[in-house]
């Protein structure tokens, strides 16, 4: 296996351009792409369209040159996508594709990908949901070749969120849902499926584990998830990257925890971690978080308290700003909301790099 990443950019979320000309330039093979995560301009909450905007575009795209309907396109690659490119994030998708190689003689870069079936609307946000998480990143991670947990890096999970539509759905049918709220079904959506990854990968017993749990003990975690939810989605689509020494080609991903929003030297960890420096990132894919009590490093922030703004533009706001100001590029996926995503005020950054050849 070959994984290799492509970072296009886009002026609005239904631009593919940039994709189009790899593609007829011969850089990028369409029947070998595989998934497709990026940053969109929307709010990033429950009403956020620009999402499955953006899939669509890709969709309608890709099936010309593949030769099959846009749904089925969408059937094929895993698309994930994350509202919100606030302060000077710019909106962008890293394209991966996979192709036969021979191993490169050490680890390299190994992508898995798993795929669980549709959620009923009062599954969502409960152990149903972790359990089919945590079975998909296991099947993902024998796919990717990723032999020990260990070498598994940064786990990207985009999952449903509760509608309207599916809340009213499940009263209809007499069904209780974990929440009344839409934009707050997001903490249960995307702590749910931050424990699947922490059960799959062996960081959490199941036995600590419970419907009770998920998005108030945040004690449990995983250190290398990295969980969206939207409205576009019913099932979960899971993503697990890692070093594998069957993997061929000459990029490899570490991951560091980031201590808080501002904490620069996390992209540093990151990318020696894989081995490499921060110049040779290629992709960063993050979690932003608001400090504990809004209180960063002993000075008030108002990330907690503003009426007018979510905590979660502000977080990736400022972890945006931190990462571009160490790597000098602004194509940077960060995502809002840490629930059982490392430790409560720590957040995940994972870094994929090129590595020099061997002398």
């Amino acid at each position: 296996m070959r994984v290799a990443a492509h970072k296009i950019l886009m002026s609005n979320p239904s631009d593919v351009s940039a994709l189009d000309k790899l593609i007829t330039a011969g850089t990028i093979d369409p029947a070998e792409i595989v998934a497709v995560i990026g940053k969109t301009e929307g709010n990033g909450g429950a009403n956020d369209f620009t999402r499955g905007f953006a899939t669509l575009s890709f969709a309608l795209l890709l099936s010309k040159y593949l030769g099959i309907a846009a749904d089925a396109v969408t059937k094929t690659i895993a698309f994930v996508w994350s509202g919100g490119t606030e302060g000077v994030l710019s909106p962008h998708a890293t394209v991966f594709t996979r192709s036969a190689s021979e191993p490169a003689g050490g680890k390299r870069l190994a992508l898995g990908i798993g795929i669980t079936r549709d959620f009923l609307p009062e599954e969502v946000g409960t152990m149903v949901e972790v359990r089919e998480v945590a079975a998909a990143v296991a099947r993902a991670q024998a796919e990717a070749g990723i032999t020990s947990a260990t070498d598994v890096h940064y786990v990207q999970v985009k999952g449903p969120l509760l509608t309207p539509a599916l809340i009213a759905d499940a009263d209809a049918r007499g069904a209780t849902v974990v929440t009344r709220d839409p934009n707050g079904s997001k903490a249960f959506a995307r702590g749910a499926t931050a424990l699947g990854v922490a059960l799959g990968l062996g960081e959490v017993d199941e036995a600590a584990l419970s419907d009770t749990v998920i998005a108030r003990d945040m004690g449990l975690y995983s250190s290398v998830a990295n969980t969206s939810a939207g409205g576009e989605l019913r099932n979960c689509e899971i993503l697990v990257f890692g070093n594998s020494a069957s993997a061929g080609g000459d990029l490899a991903i570490g991951h560091a925890v980031l201590k808080d929003v501002v904490d620069a030297d996390a992209v540093r960890r990151a990318a020696a971690d894989a081995g490499a420096a921060v110049s040779d990132i290629v992709s960063i894919f993050a979690k932003a978080e608001a400090p504990p009590g809004g209180l960063l490093r002993g000075r008030r922030t108002t990330m907690l308290s503003d009426a007018d703004i979510n905590y979660e533009r502000h977080a990736r706001a400022a972890l945006g700003a931190v990462i571009a100001s160490v790597t000098g590029d602004s194509a940077i996926f960060v995502s809002g909301g840490t629930e059982h995503q490392c430790a409560p005020g720590e957040a995940p950054i994972a870094a994929i790099v090129r590595l020099a050849p061997a002398s």
